[in-house]
């Protein structure tokens, strides 16, 4: 991941000044929240404790104008927990629904795979059709809407690994790796620092400003030559030599997710065009997620990012 543009436009100037201010050492993190913000996409991420997952999507709930919600998830989570529930009101003799903190415009999942799978499969709708159903009515998500999600790659008892389907409705997997020492001690001083003096919170951008931010993003320019290079890196997991060690290759939704996520990201550094710096850049976190590797490809120890790798080195850009 490449550290953040100097010049990065107007509209989301402020909020990228004040992610970097309190989330040393995660300019990727803030990158691909920012695409997510930008495409109206979804974000996993995954990382031992301590590395600010939660801090991340606060920092951003605090800096963006809308409602925040979070859900820690436990195994004994419902369905309606997250979605809400019809209740009975006995001064109209009716039933009246009570919606639950998916209704946010930001909803942060913690720890997702703790979550049964009832409880998934509610938040599936509520990713991909942007809608809850409760009993025999169905309920519209509030525009912008956005999941983190958060999942800790060290324990597995009590969990439920997110099935596939689930995971596809992700536009990025973010994996967090532990600081090197200089890092950690910028933010140790910073910890220090807030104990005394909090953080001033940012000027909310409204949400007026976002949908115009997602208009010009959206507006990028993608050259048909880019567009045939998306689709190569997309088609080379089903076909060719390095397709023999995916068993199930990734989709179409992986090239529209290629093609959103490079025009955002050039948005992010100032250009009104897509380069293919930066679909490469995005292929390890958008394509990986979304393949199943052969039992083979697994026992040697490889992995998705592994083969994404290969074919980025393998598909000329142009």
């Amino acid at each position: 991941m490449d550290a953040m543009p100097d010049t990065p436009p107007e509209g989301i100037q402020p909020l990228l000044g004040y992610l970097s201010q309190g989330l040393i050492g995660h300019e990727g993190l803030i990158e691909r929240l920012l695409i997510s913000l930008l495409t109206g996409g979804h974000l996993l991420v995954e990382g031992p404790p301590g590395l600010a997952k939660t801090r991340a999507v606060k920092w951003l709930s605090r800096a963006v104008e809308g409602n925040f919600a979070r859900i820690q998830c436990t195994p004994d989570l419902m369905p309606a927990d997250l979605t809400g529930t019809p209740v009975f009101r006995p001064q109209t003799g009716s039933f009246e629904f009570v919606p639950g903190p998916v209704f946010h415009n930001l909803v942060l999942v913690d720890e997702i795979n703790r979550a049964p799978p009832k409880v998934q499969s509610a938040l599936l709708e509520a990713m991909a059709e942007n809608q809850v159903t409760a009993g025999n009515e169905t309920h519209a998500l509030p525009d912008p809407f956005l999941v983190v999600a958060t999942q800790n790659p060290i324990e597995h008892d009590g969990t439920f690994p997110l099935p596939e389907a689930q995971l596809d409705r992700f536009l990025l997997y973010v994996n967090l790796d532990l600081p090197d020492a200089q890092t950690e001690r910028r933010i140790l001083d910073l910890v220090e620092a807030e104990s005394t003096h909090p953080p001033v919170a940012a000027q909310p951008i409204s949400l007026a400003a976002l949908h115009a931010a997602r208009q010009q993003a959206m507006a990028v320019h993608l050259s048909p030559e880019l567009r045939d290079y998306i689709v190569r890196l997309v088609t080379a997991t089903r076909s060719g030599p390095l397709a023999v060690d995916i068993e199930h290759a990734v989709s179409p939704r992986g090239s529209l997710s290629l093609a959103a996520g490079a025009k955002a990201r050039a948005y992010i550094h100032g250009r009104d065009f897509a380069l293919p710096e930066d679909v490469a850049d995005l292929a390890g976190d958008m394509l990986a997620h979304r393949m199943v590797l052969s039992w083979r490809a697994v026992a040697e120890g490889r992995s998705a990012r592994d083969v994404v790798a290969a074919i980025l080195d393998a598909v000329e850009p142009l």
